[in-house]
């Protein structure tokens, strides 16, 4: 063979061998069962964002899949949503002390939104679809189905309902406001006019409130009857609504003594409000309820929102308020609990990689909360949430679009440390990480 045919030979070889490397290397790298379909769809899910209800947390940017330390942080692989069913039931743990509460909308009477309902607590109120521009849009057109709908879910699993709310200065409809010629009632300064548009909107009101409260008397017990009313800031202290500037505070006796001749002496009679830890506020509704009570007004106790962030208010304030009311003879209820990770100036969006340390003083937060609380059940008959799970809350939206997470079970709908904090104060029970 010449040299020639021999360098013909070797290059073919060669090339057979580069070729055979090259297939073992494709073939040693596909994983078996890995489609293009399902590649697709775990890029999908990397992409997941919230949604109303049930969803999946974005996978954590700086997150590999096995949970290892990743560039100084301990990380945990994805996880799909679940009601855990190892855990201790909040409404069971609190039996001896008081109901607890959540905020629900009628879509999450079924799937997981329910089954985490049914686990942990005994008393529901209607997010939004009880209040007055849902249950009556228009004059003499009530609406009922989606209330219905949540009063039928308590009773179908041995659950109280709460009603939220009767009367309220926004989700209203404006039909209210309108003398009987269209006009709005606020701008008329007539005095014999304005007597009469007064008249007027007391007996729609009456109406409405007598209307509602005779449906559900035999279902509910527990009544917002009327909700922030107080505005430091405004004439009076009194919030400048349409109910306000046009009725003065009759409003407020007229619907607690239509709601009590409706609902019987069983029906527990509340006034709501947010940040009635605030001395200014609180003194001052303080000073309304007493000359409410002086008149003979059916007013049984103050419903205190609570909507607080992990840096304030002061737990004892909270508790104070209630203190203060209780000297009236009043119950205290707290009625919407969240807890927001943000400070109110603040504006950020931390997505959702929350800090572990954010996590932990929320956790801490509630812990000092609920202690208080069970210290104070005698002035205190029930604990409500806005909301659930991490999943579906206001606060995604309030004061500005983006992640919060101010309950104690995430967008997984599993329990977090605030649960925790708040189911065993001692940190005993809770399983290891």
């Amino acid at each position: 063979m010449t040299d020639a045919s021999k360098k013909i030979v070797y290059a073919v070889i060669a090339t057979v061998v580069v070729i055979a490397i090259v297939a073992v290397l494709i073939l040693n790298n596909h994983k078996p069962g890995a489609t293009l379909q399902e590649n697709d769809l775990n890029e999908s899910a990397m992409k997941q964002t919230d949604a109303p209800t049930v969803s999946v947390n974005s996978v954590d940017k700086n997150a590999d899949t096995e949970g290892r330390q990743v560039e100084g942080k301990t990380t945990k692989p994805p996880t799909e949503p679940s009601v855990e069913a190892d855990i201790p039931s909040l409404a069971e743990t609190f039996a001896n002390y008081f109901p607890i509460g959540a905020a629900i909308e009628p879509n999450q009477t079924v799937g997981l939104n329910a089954e985490l309902l049914k686990k942990h607590v005994n008393w529901l109120v209607a997010e939004n679809v009880m209040k007055p521009d849902a249950i009556q849009p228009t004059e003499g057109n009530f609406t009922w189905d989606n209330a219905d709908k949540i009063v039928r879910f308590a009773k179908e699993n041995g659950m109280e309902v709460r009603y939220h709310t009767l009367v309220w200065h926004n989700q209203v409809g404006a039909w209210f406001f309108k003398d009987a010629e269209g006009k709005p009632m606020v701008d008329e300064t007539d005095l014999a006019k304005r007597e009469a548009n007064k008249k007027l909107l007391l007996k729609r009101l009456e109406t409405h409130v007598r209307a509602i409260v005779g449906r559900y008397k035999d279902d509910i017990h527990s009544w917002d009857v009327v909700n922030e009313v107080i505005e430091p800031g405004d004439p009076d202290g009194m919030r400048a609504s349409d109910w306000y500037k046009i009725t003065g505070t009759d409003y407020i006796e007229t619907a607690f003594r239509a709601a009590r001749e409706a609902g019987g002496s069983e029906a527990k009679l509340y006034i709501n409000d947010y940040g009635t830890d605030n001395p200014a506020k609180r003194d001052r509704m303080y000073e309304l309820l007493k000359g409410m009570l002086d008149k003979g007004v059916p007013i049984d106790g103050v419903g205190h929102q609570t909507h607080i962030g992990i840096h304030g208010p002061t737990v004892d304030s909270i508790v104070e308020s209630m203190q203060k009311f209780g000297e009236l003879g009043l119950d205290n209820l707290v009625t919407e609990l969240d807890m927001s990770i943000y400070a109110w100036n603040d504006r950020r969006d931390l997505g959702e990689d929350i800090p572990d340390d954010l996590l932990e003083k929320q956790a801490d937060r509630y812990r000092e909360l609920f202690e208080a609380f069970r210290a104070n059940k005698d002035i205190l008959s029930g604990v409500v949430f806005w909301g659930i799970a991490d999943d579906h809350t206001w606060l995604h939206s309030f004061p500005v679009t983006r992640t919060d997470a101010p309950l104690l079970f995430d967008k997984q709908m599993h329990a977090k440390q605030a649960f925790w904090a708040v189911v065993d104060p001692s940190g005993q029970s809770k399983p290891s990480t």
